[in-house]
């Protein structure tokens, strides 16, 4: 519990920190408002367009799949895309991720990886036995292992893949809503014109970063729970 309480406070600060060497970057013209304005101007005119769906999914399917944090996508897609649009974007990306890393686990089989996966994969094994909807809800909202390698053994257990899919939504909903209130309050920080508003935002970042905490803290009570049963 402590140390996931650790990744937490250090990711937070880190996003922090982020924000805070753009502020800089900004006020001393490195990036200009005008940059960013045509940036964000090219962004609206694609977030609507019906290949930009088919075009996130793809980055989502093929970044997870060579391990790329979710987080740093989710966070990413806010920001881009705004918190509304960003949000759809990064569910059915990474729904679109679950499936395709469901279907690699399920044809590389239980035993290659948990040769390759080590004792985390191994202690997930046992929980994942349990094939049930309520099982993937837990194990993504609490990251046991690795979100693609979780989702490669769904399905090399041959979970079904209804119920992995429903299982997966449930679960993932409410740590993008926590990572997009994340990246609009990082984008606030960003854009800050005054201390006012650089308050605002920190504060507002500091919520996010216990609203994470506290999802975890619940996922890990409910899991330890379940195991008592």
């Amino acid at each position: 519990m402590q140390g996931r309480l650790i990744k937490v406070i250090i990711g937070g600060l880190a996003l922090l920190l982020l924000g805070v060497m753009w502020q800089w970057l900004s006020r001393h013209d490195f990036l200009t408002a005008q940059y960013l304005a045509e940036l964000a101007s090219q962004l609206s005119r694609w977030r609507n367009a019906p290949w930009m769906f088919l075009v996130v999914m793809l980055i989502y399917a093929a970044a997870l799949l060579i391990m790329l944090p979710l987080s740093l996508l989710v966070v990413g897609t806010g920001l881009l895309f705004g918190p509304t649009w960003g949000f759809g974007y990064a569910l059915l990306g990474t729904l679109a991720s679950s499936a395709a890393s469901y279907w690699v686990g399920r044809w590389l089989g239980r035993d290659a990886l948990l040769h390759y996966g080590g004792r985390h994969l191994r202690g997930m094994s046992r929980y994942l036995s349990r094939r049930g909807i309520r099982t993937m809800i837990v194990i993504n909202l609490l990251p046991l292992a690795p979100f693609t390698l979780t989702n490669m053994m769904a399905g090399a257990f041959h979970l079904k893949f209804r119920a992995y899919m429903i299982g997966s939504t449930l679960g993932i909903v409410p740590g993008l809503a926590v990572l997009m209130l994340l990246s609009s309050q990082l984008e606030a920080l960003l854009t800050a014109e005054n201390r006012f508003e650089l308050g605002l935002a920190v504060g507002g970042l500091a919520l996010a970063v216990v609203a994470m905490w506290g999802l975890n803290r619940y996922a890990a009570r409910r899991r330890q729970r379940r195991l008592r049963h």
